[in-house]
């Protein structure tokens, strides 16, 4: 964003751009990706169970299969509820960056075009966890009612696809705070001239 736009919400920014010393949207983003992943992952083993159920034995681990599913519902319902918070904040941040326009990403993108994928992504995402919930209760509450297994298989790819979508969204992210330097505290210390080692104790 235009620095006299950002000199305009009358706030002090520090050394990565921001209002505050960390960035939030980084934090939870990770949050969400490993509630998400704990999620469908969970529900693989819940539905690989009686392949499994030895194992278990084995290692003198007592568990049900229910527990799985258990763990799966309430890290979907909660990856869900977290992304609303990261994809806020995110644009928050993004509103307050102010990446260098005259370099591009190893994908060939200049900033403007990866924050804007990024953003687009952060909401397709968000969509598709919300969807992702929806259905995932409608298993446990209404389909699986009177079976064994709460989740079916299309579900479970439709997760591992989300899963790969999550990695180039992610790598979007990651090209933005390593290439582009965004809300990155030792880059802008880099760049004004600063001693790392004096100004990050």
């Amino acid at each position: 964003m235009n620095s006299d736009l950002i000199n305009q919400l009358n706030v002090e920014l520090g050394a990565n751009g921001l209002p505050y010393t960390l960035p939030i949207h980084p934090n939870l983003v990770h949050l969400t990706i490993g509630l998400f992943i704990i999620g469908i992952t969970f529900d693989i083993v819940g539905v690989l169970f009686p392949l499994q159920k030895w194992v278990f034995k084995f290692l003198a681990i007592t568990v049900e299969r229910a527990n799985f599913f258990d763990v799966g519902w309430y890290n979907m319902f909660g990856s869900t509820i977290i992304t609303f918070f990261t994809v806020a904040a995110g644009f928050y941040e993004m509103l307050l960056a102010t990446p260098p326009t005259e370099i591009k990403s190893a994908w060939g993108l200049p900033a403007m075009q990866t924050m804007l994928w990024h953003g687009i992504g952060g909401v397709v995402l968000l969509a598709l966890f919300v969807g992702m919930t929806m259905w995932r209760g409608w298993q446990r509450f209404v389909w699986s009612r009177n079976s064994d297994t709460e989740v079916h298989w299309s579900y479970l790819l439709a997760g591992i696809a989300i899963m790969f979508l999550m990695f180039l969204h992610g790598t979007l992210g990651a090209q933005l705070a390593a290439e582009f330097g965004v809300h990155n505290t030792a880059d802008r210390l880099l760049k004004l001239g600063e001693d790392l080692n004096t100004m990050l104790k």
